[in-house]
């Protein structure tokens, strides 16, 4: 069974007190996780550690890094190695977020040796791809979406793409209050899921976790994670709201 995920992403937001605030207030709440089903939180880098800390000893409750780069170490000042990301026990590193291609300009390739490098020091991928609404209008998302699997992720092996988590972001959806419908969702989805079907066969694509990032919110999380495609959540700015993300956390099924 794959499991099914909400993904916090904080991006550049909070200082170190108001997360400590935050998770404080989420664990307050009254939530659940089922054997099947996780909890992730990319913190921003100053405050990796105090996550591990606030996470420590809770089920099925992880910490992720933001971002990586693709060396192992060196004169890269300002870079953060999977390595150091390691030696604090961190689990997930989110990769290839629509910031992250269209601000510093990241390539399919460059993610791909960010994806290998990850993988061979045992910290899971959470993939990001999606479209911007220019494709979408032009009806071009799935041929978008496919280049962007098969460029980053297909030199892949069957064991390793396993341990990989996809997050699907419509980029026309991220932080503009639009939401995708749960049927566009589950399109977008299911066809995400026949690509690796194709490269890997159904029983690999059927345990690939496959995660919608685009304004979730608790309000529409249960509608969106009902879809048999939809396997839960990257959320950015509602992950910032203790009751929003602890809601989400609650619809996954």
């Amino acid at each position: 069974m794959r499991k099914q995920i909400a993904a916090a992403n904080w991006k550049m937001n909070l200082t170190l007190q108001k997360g400590e605030e935050l998770f404080d207030d989420i664990i307050a709440l009254p939530h659940e996780l089922k054997a099947d089903q996780q909890a992730i939180f990319a913190v921003p880098f100053p405050y990796l550690a105090m996550a591990q800390q606030k996470v420590h000893g809770r089920k099925n409750a992880f910490i992720a890094a933001q971002n990586c780069y693709n060396k192992k170490s060196g004169a890269y000042t300002g870079e953060t190695s999977v390595e150091m990301l390691q030696s604090l026990g961190i689990s997930y590193v989110v990769l290839g977020h629509s910031e992250r291609r269209e601000y510093f300009n990241e390539s399919n390739q460059f993610l791909a040796e960010k994806v290998n490098i990850c993988l061979e020091n045992n910290i899971h991928p959470i993939f990001c791809c999606g479209e911007a609404l220019s494709v979408r209008e032009a009806n071009g998302q799935n041929d978008f979406v496919a280049k962007q699997l098969e460029e980053s992720l297909f030199h892949l092996s069957a064991e390793q793409i396993q341990k990989v988590v996809i997050a699907y972001e419509p980029i026309w959806a991220i932080g503009t209050g639009k939401t995708a419908t749960s049927e566009q969702a589950q399109e977008i989805h299911k066809f995400i899921r026949s690509q690796f079907a194709a490269k890997y066969g159904v029983a690999v694509a059927e345990n690939i976790s496959i995660l919608y990032g685009g304004s979730v919110k608790g309000s529409n999380a249960k509608e969106l994670f009902s879809q048999p495609d939809v396997d839960g959540g990257l959320v950015g700015g509602a992950s910032l709201v203790a009751s929003e993300f602890v809601a989400i956390i609650n619809a996954l099924k």
